[in-house]
């Protein structure tokens, strides 16, 4: 997508850090911005900004994990602009860090119910509705570089990342055929306020194993003050849009430690000559498997037309 101009953007997580970054960004790029959040006086902080700027950007207070709140938000926002968003940015997210084997359920549930399921609810209530205005469009999943590793601090944020990060190649596969293109940005670090996100956890969700205070939080916003600036990595994931990237990872500081990784994990593959027809037999089922899925799809989807 190359034109911005009276597309309709809507970003979760949108009225500080990253989200805020590409409210602005896509704005001035003319789009008709929806910003939604679950903190109501961020999203008129963050509206205040926009004022006098002549631009549409609308405000909408929303808990991404509450589906029935979501498909609300997407009525609201057909109701005020006229259509269903040809922009989607899963933006929201959430964080604390401890000891793995310390979790306790709410941990799990809180962390996964913002940074997996929150995305998932954003996709399940936008995609058809996007596949039946039939415009192009294009979805963005914030993910982490936590989602390529795990981590014994951040245990289940990384396992969340690492979800989202196979869900959007799931569905770019998946929507292409409907000129819908996905990108996943997994930062390294970003200017952001997520060291506060135990602030907004909500009180049924509260237990938790780890040790969660203002000296810890405090220590956590010294860590991220040094992040990338969200107005910058606002413009890297516009050009990755622009270019239909399936990965927006602007950080060349990781490139290492990527490669590392992942030579670790191709190590554990062995060559193919010490089991060549093994390899053939695998992969010919494979090749016949999708073949004959193929064909039960393309009759499925005769028969629906019938």
């Amino acid at each position: 997508m190359k034109d911005f101009h009276g597309k309709i953007a809507f970003i979760t997580g949108g009225a500080s850090g990253l989200g805020l970054g590409l409210a602005r960004a896509f704005s001035e790029a003319g789009c008709k911005v929806v910003i939604a959040d679950i903190r109501q006086s961020a999203i008129d902080e963050a509206l205040a900004w926009f004022r006098g700027k002549n631009a549409a950007v609308h405000g909408i207070r929303l808990d991404v994990t509450d589906r029935a709140a979501y498909a609300a938000a997407a009525d609201e926002v057909e109701k005020v602009y006229g259509s269903a968003p040809q922009l989607v940015f899963n933006n929201a997210g959430v964080n604390t860090f401890g000891p793995t084997e310390k979790s306790t359920y709410e941990d799990w549930d809180w962390l996964m119910g913002v940074d997996f399921w929150g995305v998932v609810n954003g996709m399940q209530t936008f995609v058809p509705r996007m596949i039946a205005s039939g415009k192009p469009g294009h979805i963005v999943n914030t993910s982490s570089m936590g989602g390529f590793e795990g981590s014994t601090a951040a245990a289940i944020y990384c396992a969340a990342k690492a979800a989202v990060n196979n869900l959007s190649e799931s569905y770019r596969m998946s929507l292409e055929k409907y000129g819908i293109g996905v990108t996943v940005c997994t930062p390294a670090n970003i200017k952001s306020n997520i060291a506060e996100a135990t602030r907004i956890r909500p009180e049924h969700l509260k237990n938790t194993g780890y040790v969660v205070n203002e000296q810890t939080i405090e220590s956590l916003k010294s860590i991220h003050i040094h992040g990338m600036e969200p107005d910058v990595l606002a413009g890297h994931i516009k050009r990755a849009v622009e270019e239909n990237q399936l990965y927006c990872i602007p950080y060349p500081e990781v490139r290492e430690g990527l490669e590392k990784h992942f030579k670790a994990i191709l190590d554990a593959v062995p060559p193919l000559e010490s089991d060549p027809e093994g390899a053939r037999r695998r992969t010919e089922a494979l090749q016949n498997w999708a073949r004959d899925r193929a064909r039960m799809v393309a009759s499925e989807n005769l028969e629906a037309k019938r």
